[in-house]
């Protein structure tokens, strides 16, 4: 499991509404426990109050499906590293050698996490998603793909009913991975709603995506602010920067309880240019919340 950090002043103010309606906990400049602003950082974020126009976002969320298409056109499966991390943060992904357990992968990009696990776990069946065209294609073509143990579809998660492709109440988990940063605030209830239908009673939902104040956040210039802790990247995809309060409001509201829910702290180090950036992200756990069954997939580590 990730290192703990003692809690110390969050700075958290009264909940505002944002553009989504969820409550949100609006903190202060200083940063929160995980992360605390130098003033360099507070002044450049207190200077960023322009948002891009309407016109322009409207313009990214129509075209969102077309810039992740190009986006993996340009880099096919090179880009992201295989994450073999994933068992070892989440043992629910373990191989416990007891029954096959049914996952599903929303956001799977081109397989960098499906693949590793499919080989280290035997007990896996995996449904796998994503928006991109482009990037499910490169799933159904790679050399470990078997559709006795793996199916990949592309799925809209805020639109496209998931039960089109998977079983209602029929995966044990849920793995959602870098992957709902992409998506508008205003529509990220919509996507976990769709999770929730797929899921078993106590089903588990397994989360790790950009924490506020995490560096990445940080070096975005004047002029590509669409909202509150919300940007868009150079190339069109666009980027939402979480809270531990605007996570777990988001997944309570919708019918999930939480079992762990916590910035974790990483260092990302170029040895070329002699750079060591704080990465901050926040990992999570939510199950299915149900009155007929205290069982679980989920572990409370």
């Amino acid at each position: 499991m990730s290192e703990s950090y003692g809690c110390s002043d969050t700075s958290i103010r009264q909940p505002t509404k944002d553009m989504s309606g969820l409550a949100t906990h609006a903190m202060q400049t200083t940063g929160h426990y995980a992360r605390t602003l130098t003033d360099e950082e507070r002044h450049k974020l207190g200077k960023d109050t322009v948002v891009v126009s309407a016109f322009k976002q409207d313009k990214l969320e129509q075209e969102a499906k077309k810039n992740w298409d190009l986006f993996y056109k340009r880099n096919t499966t090179n880009f992201f590293k295989d994450r073999h991390w994933t068992s070892r943060e989440f043992e629910e992904l373990c191989n416990q050698n007891d029954h096959q357990k049914t996952v599903l992968e929303v956001g799977c990009g081109v397989g960098n996490f499906v693949f590793p696990l499919l080989q280290e776990n035997p007990s896996l069946y995996f449904y796998a998603c994503d928006f991109s065209p482009r990037a499910v294609q490169f799933v159904q073509k790679h050399p470990l793909y078997q559709e006795d143990r793996c199916k990949a579809f592309q799925c809209d998660l805020t639109k496209d009913q998931l039960t089109n492709n998977v079983p209602e109440s029929g995966v044990d988990i849920v793995t959602m991975i870098f992957v709902m940063s992409a998506i508008h605030p205003d529509k990220m209830a919509d996507a976990v709603r769709n999770v929730h239908k797929v899921l078993k009673p106590g089903g588990c939902v397994l989360f790790r995506d950009y924490g506020l104040y995490d560096h990445a956040m940080l070096r975005f210039t004047l002029g590509h602010k669409l909202d509150t802790n919300f940007y868009v990247r150079q190339d069109g995809t666009r980027a939402y920067y979480f809270s531990e309060e605007y996570l777990r409001d988001l997944f309570t509201s919708v019918g999930f309880d939480v079992v762990s829910n916590e910035y974790i702290l990483r260092e990302t180090v170029n040895k070329k240019e002699g750079l060591c950036v704080p990465r901050v992200f926040v990992q999570a756990k939510f199950i299915k919340r149900t009155s007929l069954t205290r069982t679980s997939t989920c572990s409370s580590r």
